[in-house]
């Protein structure tokens, strides 16, 4: 593949959406992650005075803003903070009074809890401001189901879902995004020590050479075909059952 014309492409085709959906712009959640910093400066060169970076902190690693910032910096793209911290913590609370006493998927919960309070914020700055909410997910997360239903999945528009995450840090590298986003271990951020691949259980090197044909170890294999299967909900839309209202008894 030919990087740099995918990503002229992904600019062009940024651009055409906005102007066939009457959007007056674009706007992404920057993270300091490689998949959300390459978006950054996708949206810019695609709406250089309409584009927008939210960096959403929620009870987060510091390092995560600090990458954020180099990030919007790098793409000179306008940002606001809305920091959830707070939020969270009330609705955490909320919630700890209405659970069952097992919580042994609290970590979960309430990762997903956060990536879904990030969801509501951006579509809430989007529709303020007229603009779509552009999602980060590369092709190994898409294949995988690794985001959250209604959370980072929530988006309007995935330009990352076709480049491996190979692909993505190269992309990165020609874009000009810091070299210590492109470097440093993907995480969602979800948890302290919470990193993509311990939480996957295989790397995303081998995810990329599935997805490329490639031959890999069974044990991979086995896990990438699983985690595609029962995340198979997360790529549709909710299921309904068959319609047989009026129909002859």
């Amino acid at each position: 593949m030919d990087l740099q014309a995918y990503i002229d492409y992904l600019v062009s085709w940024l651009q055409e959406t906005v102007t066939r959906t009457g959007a007056k712009g674009l706007i992404v959640g920057v993270s300091g992650g490689i998949d959300s910093a390459l978006v950054a400066h996708l949206i810019k060169r695609a709406c250089p005075t309409a584009s927008l970076g939210v960096i959403l902190p929620c009870n987060s690693n510091p390092q995560d803003k600090a990458d954020a910032l180099a990030v919007i910096e790098s793409a000179q793209l306008d940002f606001v903070e809305v920091d959830l911290s707070a939020t969270r913590d009330t609705l955490l609370t909320t919630l700890s009074t209405v659970t069952p006493t097992d919580t042994s998927n609290w970590n979960l919960v309430d990762g997903n809890m956060r990536a879904r309070l990030r969801m509501t914020t951006l579509y809430a700055l989007a529709q303020n401001n007229g603009y779509l909410v552009v999602g980060t997910d590369n092709a190994a997360e898409w294949h995988t189901g690794y985001f959250t239903k209604f959370g980072d999945g929530g988006v309007d528009l995935v330009p990352l879902v076709h480049l491996t995450k190979g692909q993505v840090r190269e992309a990165a590298s020609l874009v000009g995004v810091p070299e210590q986003v492109i470097t440093k271990a993907p995480t969602a951020g979800l948890w302290e020590g919470q990193t993509d691949e311990n939480e996957m259980g295989t790397t995303y090197d081998m995810i990329d050479a599935y997805l490329l044909g490639q031959t890999i170890p069974d044990r991979d294999r086995e896990i990438i075909e699983r985690l595609h299967a029962v995340s198979a909900h997360k790529r549709t839309t909710a299921a309904a059952p068959a319609n047989m209202i009026g129909e002859d008894k």
